[in-house]
């Protein structure tokens, strides 16, 4: 396994982050593809064997069975200060009118829920699942540093969003000298590429790490494009995000790539196997010659 720095933070982390969207009891509807925790506890053990030391998470991933599968598994198998454990913030886990979003009620109340769901004192990595334009961000990134104060998170971090709205809540953190960010977690792919534009220079200048979710655009560029899975079968975002006559073409340019969400153990040692994989430039002009502009998506 190889490992790097998070941006420019003094934190550690594999090369590869084992996403658990894919770990959590089954409910009607809302990821009835996961894996319970009988079948996700294998590939938590082969991820720890393999060297991976990053488990990224979220409270609503399978309505918070994924933390708890994942912070069990994760006591059992590993040092506790071994591992780095991320998690998100933002969509609702409860009923109410304080149930969506960052605001102050809204962290303090679920920081705390994922802490006891995870079993642990700390989380490494708390990042917010998506910007919430309905909160001032002052108020979103006070709460966040107080949790960060508190000892109750180590760093946070922040995901798919528009850069002028992570560069304003960095500029908010800076000027009240509050926690900033260290991490960007985007939507990037071969099928989805809008945020070389403006959010990875903007992270290249602030020294913010990138934790792409969804490298291969939900499987597609793992696949032949016909061959369909359990979860693109049932995934009202799947024709929202893609189309075939324009990301058909790319996806069958596509060579070996990591797999980082894994619902079998084969999906880790592939991926791990890819951190060795080494392009020409000739291969990366061929991956990339065929995109065209696009709408980012969240």
């Amino acid at each position: 396994m190889k490992y790097t720095r998070l941006g420019a933070s003094g934190l550690d982390v594999s090369r590869l982050c084992l996403g658990c969207m894919g770990f959590g009891e089954e409910t009607p509807g809302i990821h009835d593809w996961s894996l319970d925790e009988a079948a996700s506890r294998p590939l938590i053990e082969k991820a720890l064997e393999l060297g991976i030391n990053f488990f990224d998470t979220a409270n609503a991933y399978s309505t918070g069975s994924s933390e708890e599968i994942v912070g069990r598994a994760l006591a059992d198998m590993a040092d506790r200060e071994a591992v780095v454990i991320a998690t998100k913030v933002y969509f609702p886990m409860r009923r109410g009118r304080n149930a969506l979003g960052l605001s102050r009620k809204a962290i303090m109340a679920e920081v705390d829920n994922s802490l006891r769901r995870l079993g642990t004192d700390y989380i490494d990595l708390y990042q917010i699942h998506r910007f919430d334009d309905r909160t001032p961000i002052e108020e979103t990134m006070r709460a966040l540093h107080d949790v960060t104060a508190a000892g109750k998170v180590r760093y946070i971090g922040a995901s798919s969003m528009w850069a002028w709205q992570f560069a304003k809540a960095q500029y908010v953190a800076e000027a009240n000298g509050w926690t900033r960010f260290i991490s960007m977690q985007n939507q990037y792919s071969l099928l989805q590429r809008e945020d070389e534009r403006e959010m990875f220079p903007l992270c290249a200048d602030q020294g913010v790490g990138s934790i792409p979710w969804s490298p291969l655009a939900r499987g597609l560029l793992a696949r032949d494009w016909e061959q369909s899975t359990k979860r693109s079968a049932s995934d009202p975002l799947m024709k929202e995000r893609f189309d075939e006559a324009r990301d058909r073409p790319i996806v069958e340019r596509v060579v070996a790539a990591p797999i980082v969400g894994a619902t079998r153990v084969g999906h880790i040692t592939d991926a791990v196997d890819a951190l060795e994989v080494e392009l020409t430039d000739d291969d990366k002009a061929g991956l990339e010659e065929l995109y065209t502009p696009r709408s980012a998506s969240f």
